[in-house]
This record gives C-alpha cells, structure tokens and sequence, in this order.
C-alpha cells in the first residue's frame, strides 16, 4: 500500500489519544457499563454478550435495551440462562422489543447461551474449543461461536454470520471486552491472547481508518477489518486493537459540547 503512514509516528499519536481518553470516566454513555456491575467473571461474561449483541443503534436506545433484559435476569445473568427453562424464557421476554429483534429472538438467545454454558463450563471454553494454537487471529474461533449458536437455535440478528462476510462488529467488541485488560476494558478471560483480536470493525471507524490510510478496502466487512488489524498489529504487536476505545471516545467528545473530564 503506496502512501502508508509510519507505525511509530501513527503509534504515538494514539499514544496520546489513549492516555487521554481510555479511562473508566470516559465508559458511559456504552454498552460496557454493565459489565462494571458484576465482580464475578461468569456474570460479566454472560453480561457482556448480551449487551454486545445488542449494540447496534443509538446509543441511549442501547442502553435502554440492555437494562430491560438485565433487569428481568436477576442478580446473576450466569444463574439465569444456566436455569431458564424455554416457557419461562418466552414468558418473561414476550413484551420486548428492540429494532427488529423480539422476545422470540432474545428468549432464543438466553436459552441457546445456557445450553452452551451447560456443555462447555463457560462461554470462554466454547470460544477457545473453536480454536487452534497456531491461529494468528480470532477469526476462526468467531465462526465456530456463531456456528454453534445456530445449531441450537436461530437467535436472529443477535449472532452474525462470519460466512457471509460480515465485519461480525459486536462479536469483535465483546471479545475486545472479555480478552483486554486495562482501566476500560475487564479482561476476563485468560485463554486467548489480545494479539489476536481484531478490530470491532463498523463504518464510523472504517471511515476512520480509511482517513488514516490503514485501508483502502471499500466497504467495512471481514476482509476490511483483518486488514486493518494487520495494520494495527504493526503499531501494537502484543494489543492491535488497544486504541479501538480511545479511538472512538474521541470522535464522540471532540464532536460534542460535553466537557472532558
């Protein structure tokens, strides 16, 4: 690629945007809040697959959806989707409604996380089951995740499709969330290395990239965001994605009248 910025002058300017904006001060208004709401990792876990499947939208439209599954759960997602029998399920989720995914779809859901938690101990277990040591991304193991979910049942646009190219976003930022640790990010689970992550690939940080010649690609899919975590793997060898949060935390408080704390 002809015109590439240098690593170590791109390096330090997300250095900078990271020591200013990946703080814990700068996680609200996003879906990750909620995983700040459990101390034990199976909770967290399940937490942050529910609200990262469900982020997509506006954001206070998120939020709000995201409450109203984690109120009807209880004080332990864990425990619930462990338990929860199929009628209950429908019951409890026959009012909900977000965009175009329903109760049907939520309760299916629920109800295919507990199945896989029974089988596999953890939703960590299922993830890494999927994939080989010598893997140098995720990638893989993203498809046998989703590939399980749909062999149990069909959870709608709440499990994406890694065969039909998607960019699989919300999938890469629970990942992002479950395998990072730092100020923002939990960093659970231990099994998967984040040199191997990729990038929660949507199209305001593909015009982003695109702007910062990490891609020419024309469309944010899968293709874009392997591409663009090669890029960052350049940066950041052992963390590629580490500036994803500051990244788009910046946009969104440089281009508003909220004051930074």
């Amino acid at each position: 690629m002809t015109g590439v910025p240098c690593p170590l002058r791109m390096r330090e300017r997300f250095e900078l945007q990271y020591s200013k904006f990946n703080k814990k001060s700068f996680i609200s208004p996003d879906p990750l809040q909620f995983l700040h709401l459990y101390s034990k990792p199976e909770d967290m876990e399940v937490c942050g697959l529910i609200a990262s499947s469900l982020a997509f939208g506006n954001v206070r439209q998120i939020l709000k959806a995201v409450s109203a599954v984690l109120d009807k759960l209880g004080s332990s997602p864990y425990a619930f989707t462990l338990a929860c029998k199929e009628e209950e399920c429908l019951r409890l989720f026959s009012d909900f409604r977000y965009r175009f995914v329903g109760g049907k779809e939520m309760a299916s859901f629920l109800l295919t996380t507990g199945a896989i938690l029974r089988k596999h101990g953890s939703l960590e277990n299922c993830f890494r089951s999927h994939m080989k040591n010598e893997s140098p991304t995720v990638f893989e193991g993203i498809c046998g995740f989703a590939e399980e979910f749909g062999k149990i049942s069909k959870c709608g646009y709440l499990m994406p499709d890694p065969s039909k190219g998607s960019a699989c976003k919300r999938l890469n930022l629970f990942l992002r969330w479950m395998v990072r640790k730092d100020d923002v990010d939990p960093g659970i689970w231990t099994s998967i290395h984040p040199a191997r992550l990729i990038i929660p690939l949507d199209v305001h940080m593909w015009r982003h990239c695109v702007r910062e010649g990490l891609t020419t690609r024309k469309s944010p899919d899968m293709k874009s965001a392997l591409e663009i975590s090669a890029r960052f793997r350049e940066i950041s060898p052992d963390d590629p994605i580490k500036y994803d949060f500051s990244i788009t935390r910046s946009g969104i408080w440089n281009s508003s009248k909220i004051k930074i704390p």
